[in-house]
C-alpha cells in the first residue's frame, strides 16, 4: 500500500496530559506510523508539543507536520478553561476549513480525530476528500437514581444538556451532512451507531481509550488492599458510589484488618466537598485519601502500588480504565456502554445498574470477593494485563486506523 497524506483535525493535543489531550497526541503518532499526517490543532498546544518532541526524539516525527490555528481573540475572549469549550470547538471546526483551503495543502484523506461526540458536527467534508470521523463518543443519560446525592441544579443542567443533544440529533442539518459525507465513522461504543442509525458498512465499533505501557511488569502489590480511582470530581464519574461502597466494605471486615485497606481518590472538581462530607460522616478519614491532580508519572506510581481500580462512571468512555488494566488492576465498573463494554468477567466486575442502595451493595460485594479470595485477585490481575495487551495499546489503535485508511 502506498503512503497517503492524512489531514487530521485534533482540537486537543498535549503529550504531557491524559484523557482527550493524550488521545490527540497518540492518534497523531499512530497515523504517522504508516502514513504522513498534517495535524491541525490549537495554537495553545504548540509549546507543549514542541517541548515534548525535543525531550523525546522519535523518527516518527518525520511523518508529522503541525499546523496551529485559533480564531481571532475577539471570537474567543469569553472562553475560560472548559467553560464554553463545546461552542468554541464548533466555531473552530468551521474556521479550520477556510484556513486549510487558504494554505492550498496537498492531502488524500481528511480525519476529524478528537474532542467530539455524536451530536457535534464536523465540517471537514467540505474539503471534498474521503473523510473519517471519529472516534465518536456517545454519553447516555445518567439514570436519575444516581443523581440523588447531588444538587438539583446539576440535575436540571444534565437534563437541559440532554435536550440540546436531542435537538442536534433531530434537527441539525450540519450533523446530518457530517454523517452522510463520512466514508467511515469510528464509534467508541454501540450507542453511537444506534443513535445515529448508521449503515453497517460505514462504521466500526472500537474503544478509543488506550494507554502507553507504563507498567514495569512487577506484580508486587504487598499485603495491603489498596483501591484507587481517578477522574474529575463531577457526578458523571460516580465517586459517591465508590466512597459509599468502600465504607460498606470496611464495615464488613474485622476492625483489626481495616488498617490494611485504603481507598485513594485522585482528582479535583466541584463535588470535592460533598465527597469529603461522605468520608467524614462515615468516620473513615484514616482509610480514604483524596489527592489533587498530580503529574502523570506520579499517578502511574500510584497505579503500581494499587490492588484494584474502581470506576462506577456513567460516561461512554474512560481513558483511566486502559491505564489501570495496563498495570494489571482488576476493574470494578457499572454495566453500561462505557467501561461496561470494555471489561470482561475475567479481568473485573461489571455491576448492573439498579437502585442506589443495591448498586452500592453490589460494588461492595465485588470488593469483598477480591479481598477474601487469595486466588481471585492475582488471577484477575494477570487477565487485566492480558486484556490491556490485546485491546488497549495505542499500537492496536494504529493498526485499526491503517485498515480504515486502506479501505477508503
Amino acid at each position: 500500500m502506498s503512503t497517503k497524506i492524512i489531514l487530521a483535525s485534533c482540537y486537543a493535543v498535549n503529550p504531557f496530559r491524559g484523557s482527550e489531550d493524550a488521545m490527540g497526541w497518540n492518534f497523531i503518532k499512530q497515523i504517522a506510523r504508516f502514513n504522513k499526517v498534517i495535524a491541525v490543532t490549537r495554537e495553545n498546544n504548540k509549546e507543549a508539543i514542541e517541548l515534548y518532541m525535543e525531550q523525546n526524539p522519535d523518527e516518527v516525527y518525520n511523518n508529522i507536520t503541525f499546523i496551529y490555528f485559533d480564531l481571532p481573540y475577539w471570537m474567543r475572549f469569553w472562553k475560560k478553561g472548559s467553560r464554553g469549550a463545546m461552542l468554541y470547538y464548533y466555531m473552530w471546526q468551521k474556521g479550520i476549513v477556510t484556513h486549510i483551503k487558504s494554505k492550498k495543502l496537498n492531502f488524500d484523506i481528511v480525519h476529524n480525530v478528537n474532542f467530539h461526540n455524536d451530536w457535534t458536527p464536523s465540517f471537514l467534508w467540505k474539503l471534498e476528500k474521503p473523510m473519517v470521523w471519529g472516534p465518536v463518543g456517545h454519553h447516555p443519560l445518567i439514570p436519575s437514581v444516581y443523581l440523588k446525592p447531588y444538587s438539583f441544579k446539576y440535575i436540571i443542567k444534565d437534563r437541559l444538556t440532554w435536550l440540546v443533544k436531542n435537538l442536534f440529533w433531530s434537527y441539525s442539518t450540519d450533523l446530518k451532512k457530517t454523517v452522510k459525507n463520512a466514508n467511515h465513522i469510528w464509534c467508541m461504543n454501540t450507542g453511537v451507531a444506534e443513535k445515529l442509525n448508521l449503515d453497517r458498512s460505514s462504521y466500526s465499533v472500537f474503544p478509543s481509550v488506550a494507554s502507553e505501557d507504563f507498567s514495569k511488569g512487577s506484580n508486587d502489590k504487598k499485603n495491603n488492599f489498596h483501591v484507587i480511582s481517578a477522574g474529575r470530581f463531577v457526578p458523571l464519574k460516580g465517586f459517591d458510589l465508590t466512597i459509599r461502597s468502600f465504607i460498606t466494605f470496611l464495615d464488613s471486615i474485622a476492625v483489626s484488618e481495616r488498617g490494611n485497606c485504603k481507598l485513594t481518590l485522585v482528582g479535583s472538581g466541584p463535588e470535592r466537598s460533598l465527597y469529603e462530607k461522605i468520608i467524614e460522616d462515615g468516620k473513615v478519614q484514616d482509610n480514604i485519601e483524596i489527592i489533587e491532580w498530580i503529574e502523570r508519572k506520579e499517578l502511574m506510581k500510584l497505579y503500581e502500588k494499587a490492588s484494584v481500580f474502581m470506576f462506577p462512571s456513567h460516561e461512554g468512555a474512560g481513558m483511566v480504565v486502559a491505564e489501570a488494566l495496563s498495570f494489571g488492576l482488576p476493574v470494578i465498573c457499572l454495566d453500561n456502554i462505557g467501561p461496561g463494554q470494555f471489561i470482561t468477567p475475567e479481568c473485573g466486575f461489571v455491576i448492573p445498574e439498579s437502585d442506589y442502595t443495591t448498586t452500592v451493595f453490589n460494588l461492595k460485594e465485588a470488593l469483598s470477593k477480591l479481598y477474601f479470595s487469595d486466588a481471585l485477585l492475582p488471577e484477575m490481575s494477570t487477565n487485566a494485563r492480558k486484556r490491556y495487551v490485546e485491546r488497549f495499546t495505542w499500537e492496536s489503535r494504529g493498526e485499526h486506523l491503517k485498515i480504515i485508511y486502506n479501505n477508503l
